[in-house]
């Protein structure tokens, strides 16, 4: 077993979570978003991100605009609605337990 393999899975696990945490800070350019999970480590194959955000887009947790740009064809910027807010809060309260636990695990001293 290769502990990449391990590795990719735990990240894509928490992948969307990440996403939405970068868009919650404000309106999000897809490009700006894959050049931070890229330098986080996060997200290494560019045709991961755009699927995950339809995705998202169609479960009405975001919404996106058209701006346009004076270095070429217009942008879309990405921002959360008003179930993709209440979604990541519940999605912050279970990454807190999760560590929480984790944590837990890890420290416990053998009996």
């Amino acid at each position: 077993m290769k502990v990449e393999n391990t590795q990719v899975q735990m990240r894509k696990g928490i992948l969307e979570f990440c996403i939405l945490e970068i868009i919650a800070r404000g309106e999000a350019y897809a490009s700006d978003m894959l050049e931070e999970l890229t330098a986080a480590k996060m997200i290494v194959v560019e045709g991961t991100l755009y699927p995950l955000l339809t995705r998202l887009k169609n479960a009405g947790l975001l919404d996106y605009s058209w701006v346009e740009s004076s270095a070429g064809p217009p942008r879309k910027y990405y921002k959360l609605t008003e179930s993709g807010k209440e979604f990541l809060e519940l999605l912050r309260l279970t990454w807190r337990e999760l560590v929480d636990s984790t944590e837990f695990i890890i420290n416990k001293k053998k009996a």
